[in-house]
């Protein structure tokens, strides 16, 4: 088959729920994949972040390999022994609490809103979250999202939602009712543009829900396992959630979400509340465990602030040539170049270049390589997103 050939299936037997490049990857390898026509790609947007570690971990493939030759799959009625023991292994890196696992990220945030309605005995329902956010495509994770686009064409949807601008302690304070049962928000908002909670806010968030006994949930669905220098992202603020939700590179490559609730509120989802069929898999699960032993073994939160903090300054520098790169944020390896033009053209340019990176809002160039990447690659990234800004900026 040719490139033409596998569209053309696309667009007579798949949905078209996606805006598709017409690219079809065949392979990946650490920090770069191969397309059907042999091109080589430096991938510094690896599935949204979902290879976090690059593409085909070794220790990550080993583990499946070795645990498909035992089990597959067996129902949550019965016990397995990976699905506890990477629940031990997210305890022991997080915060002291019980782990509910799932398949993706938004099915995480969705037992995250069901466990705070719980929580709330039916006399508390509402949870506020902020403007720009993004926590799902299911009905109630898009009503929890912060962005009109998500929700056109969805109503009516599930009430007891309502958003707030981002760092703005004074709008929340006057959103809280009576009937405030939560607040869920992001700590690096990543579909929102790379935006970063204050530190002095999010310190505030956690005095507030303390003595209005409202639970505070991080969605680090992208920020966690590693990808902003540490662990879970929350680490950087010295303070805990009530509630985290993680998928993404948790995995791996391969899919899976969980919910992370504090022990004062593990128990409120009982035998029978909440499932999830596929949930915690051995195969999943084994996969996952060799995630954290590979962050680990290499090193991988070092390597992340290393070369987080080179490639923002080759950006920063990059920054200076250019006038429509307004502003270069981010933490560890999750960072935005935000732009005063839209940056469409641009990603399309790097991807001619044999680069791979996303654009988000429009004017915002989004950039989340495998924690393993070397300084190799991130001049050649730099080269390529100069000489694509170049040609953009020529025609």
């Amino acid at each position: 088959m040719n490139t033409r050939e596998v569209m053309e299936l696309y667009q007579q037997y798949v949905m078209p729920t996606y805006t598709q490049l017409p690219i079809c990857l065949i392979k990946g390898e650490g920090s770069f994949v191969w397309d059907l026509d042999g091109k080589k790609y430096l991938d510094f947007f690896p599935g949204w972040a979902v290879s976090g570690l690059g593409h085909r971990p070794k220790l990550v493939v080993r583990a499946i390999i070795n645990q498909s030759k035992k089990l597959f799959h067996v129902s949550n009625n019965y016990m397995s022994m990976q699905q506890p023991l990477l629940a031990k292994a997210i305890i022991e890196n997080s915060f002291y609490g019980k782990v509910f696992f799932a398949n993706s990220g938004a099915e995480a945030n969705e037992a995250a809103i069901k466990l705070a309605r719980k929580y709330g005995e039916g006399k508390r329902y509402e949870i506020i979250t902020m403007n720009k956010s993004f926590h799902g495509r299911t009905i109630a994770t898009i009503a929890a999202t912060g962005q009109d686009k998500v929700k056109k064409g969805f109503y009516p949807l599930p009430e007891g939602f309502k958003s707030v601008p981002f760092n703005n302690l004074s709008a929340l304070n006057e959103a809280i009712t009576d009937k405030t049962i939560a607040i869920m928000l992001e700590l690096i908002q990543g579909e929102g543009g790379i935006n970063i909670a204050d530190a002095s806010y999010i310190h505030a968030l956690r005095k507030l829900c303390n003595e209005k006994n409202i639970l505070l949930i991080f969605d680090e669905v992208q920020t966690g396992m590693g990808r902003t220098g540490k662990m879970f992202a929350f680490k950087h603020y010295g303070i805990e959630p009530d509630v985290m939700t993680l998928a993404k590179s948790l995995g791996g490559g391969v899919p899976i979400g969980c919910m992370v609730a504090s022990a004062e509120i593990a128990n409120v989802l009982d035998a029978g509340s909440h499932a999830s069929t596929f949930g915690g898999s051995p195969l999943i699960c084994a996969a996952s465990l060799a995630v954290f032993e590979t962050i680990e073994k290499d090193k991988l939160l070092d390597n992340c602030n290393n070369m987080g903090t080179y490639l923002m300054d080759r950006l920063n520098i990059l920054k200076d040539k250019f006038d429509i790169i307004t502003e270069v944020r981010g933490k560890g390896l999750m960072i935005g170049v935000e732009l005063s033009i839209n940056g469409t053209d641009i990603v399309n340019e790097c991807l001619k270049r044999g680069l791979l990176i996303n654009c988000t809002q429009q004017n915002i160039l989004r950039m989340l390589p495998p924690l393993s990447i070397k300084k190799s690659h991130v001049n050649k990234a730099v080269s390529i997103l100069t000489k694509s800004i170049k040609e953009v900026l020529k025609k």
